[in-house]
């Protein structure tokens, strides 16, 4: 398979088109983004409760819309005419990573995306057990009329009396069979979908969803599509397509977590053009060029453990919510036992771009531990909320001085320089914080470990992180298993 991250090297590949590369229907001609004003983010807010019981739906904050500049936080320019409107149902079982990831590159690229779900309540707990919180319910959007309709779907998680759990965004479905026998069980969403379809509107299915649910609600027919390979045989042998992204009209198909960025930057560019979709792509550092190997490492160190390693996530309001989701999901494909801990007075907390997360618990709960690992992620807002913090600082000093590993995403290094944990250390950055940073780095790698310290440029360069760490721990058996999983090539070297 080829690279996801070779395929969206604008380097190789001089136009946007690229994304459509291995789809046979071109997407019909869609309106472009027009004059574009300067790059804006959501500002990170968070409820002061210390509650960790689910959340009602009148408990949602609302996103912040107060402009503001930073690297890995920003968004792309958003256009002087009204918003698109994307719909991202949630459910039961969601796989994050599709629908964070899908969520975030659109509302980078300036589209208003609801997250709805299907469920009674606004808090679900996704398929690796990432816990997010939706805007509205489903039935709050039966009369809404969307640009965009993205079904993330739930992967392989069952409710009590044996119903699978489901979710759909944008009308784009995210992979899992249990979860899309779900959504297809979801009359609302049905009724959705097909709206969208009718009036020929852009809606779309990631992993298991396009044979689980789109298929069986007719919305398929004379498409050509692709699912997760574990799924292909469900197709209709004709028309099934061996691509990473196949675009067959208004209806867009994709494989799996891996190729999730590709599956939303295809929306990006058919509801935006090709210029947005390129500016984001180059902000998600999409755009790594061929001179850019993915793992680097110097002074070999041992990560073996005698004993499930365990590691901790600290969260902030303001935490890259990519990042944060990816981790925990490829860490925990691998069986390695994850703590996701906030360090502020709630353990909901906002993400850079507006997506709702929740804590596993409170950062001073998490400190009755030991842990094998710590990895900060990115985020300008939430790392410096993340710096400030008394105990993640004593924990991450202990770490050090238990020679023990720790590690950091994107902005999340200054946390460690503030800390004195970077001493004599060649790291990986985000360009736009490389001059900030005191260190040696390491242009050439996405990501670089040094001994006991791992650090990578952030956004989409995490999923390579996150494999890092599992090859580490366990060898390249294991994290070619979850990268096979996650259809995504695996590369040894």
């Amino acid at each position: 398979m080829e690279s996801f991250f070779c395929t969206l090297c604008p380097a190789k590949l001089p136009s946007l088109k690229f994304y459509y590369s291995m789809a046979v229907t071109p997407p019909s001609s869609l309106t472009c983004a027009s004059v574009m004003e300067s790059p804006s983010r959501r500002k990170s807010a968070a409820p002061r409760n210390r509650s960790s019981k689910p959340i009602s739906q009148t408990a949602s904050p609302q996103i912040p819309t107060t402009p503001t500049t930073s690297n890995s936080d920003s968004t792309a320019p958003i256009s002087a005419a009204p918003p698109k409107k994307v719909l991202v149902p949630i459910g039961f079982g969601t796989e994050e990573m599709e629908a964070v990831i899908l969520i975030d590159v659109l509302r980078r690229a300036g589209a208003k995306v609801t997250v709805a779900s299907v469920e009674p309540q606004l808090e679900i707990e996704a398929a690796a057990g990432s816990k997010l919180v939706a805007d509205i319910s489903i039935s709050d959007c039966s009369d809404e009329t969307f640009d965009l309709v993205a079904l993330p779907v739930s992967r392989f998680v069952l409710l009590p009396n044996d119903e699978p759990s489901c979710l759909l965004s944008n009308f784009v479905q995210l992979g899992g069979m249990p979860g899309s026998a779900r959504l297809r069980d979801c009359e609302v969403l049905r009724r959705i979908t097909s709206k969208q379809a009718d009036e020929e509107r852009l809606y779309g299915a990631i992993c298991a969803a396009p044979a689980v649910t789109l298929l069986p609600w007719g919305l398929l027919r004379k498409k050509q599509i692709t699912c997760h390979p574990a799924f292909m045989d469900k197709l209709p042998t004709f028309w099934a397509v061996k691509s990473n992204l196949q675009v067959s009209g208004k209806v867009t198909t994709s494989r799996g977590p891996g190729t999730s960025f590709q599956f939303a930057l295809s929306f990006v560019d058919q509801l935006f053009g090709e210029t947005v979709a390129k500016e984001v792509a180059e902000m998600l550092l999409m755009d790594t060029g061929d001179d850019n190997c993915r793992k680097e490492e110097l002074n070999p160190t041992e990560w073996s453990f005698e004993h499930n390693p365990r590691v901790l996530i600290p969260i902030a309001n303001g935490s890259d919510e990519i990042e944060v989701v990816t981790i925990v999901d490829i860490l925990r494909r691998a069986n390695v036992e994850v703590v996701v801990a906030s360090v502020g007075k709630s353990v909901q907390i906002l993400g850079s771009q507006g997506t709702k997360m929740v804590a596993d618990k409170f950062i001073d709960e998490a400190a009755e531990f030991a842990y094998d690992l710590i990895v900060l992620p990115g985020g300008s807002a939430g790392s410096d909320r993340l710096q400030k913090s008394k105990v993640l600082k004593k924990l991450l000093q202990e770490q050090d001085a238990g020679g023990r590993i720790y590690g950091a995403v994107c902005s999340s290094l200054f946390v460690l320089q503030k800390h004195c944990l970077l001493k004599d250390k060649r790291i990986a950055a985000h360009p736009s914080i490389g001059n900030k940073l005191t260190n040696e780095m390491v242009n050439s790698a996405k990501v670089v470990i040094d001994g006991r310290l791992i650090t990578c440029k952030g956004l989409a360069t995490v999923m390579d992180f996150a494999l890092a760490i599992v090859t580490k721990l366990f060898g390249h058996a294991r994290a070619r298993s979850v990268a096979e999983g996650l259809v995504l090539e695996y590369i040894r070297t």
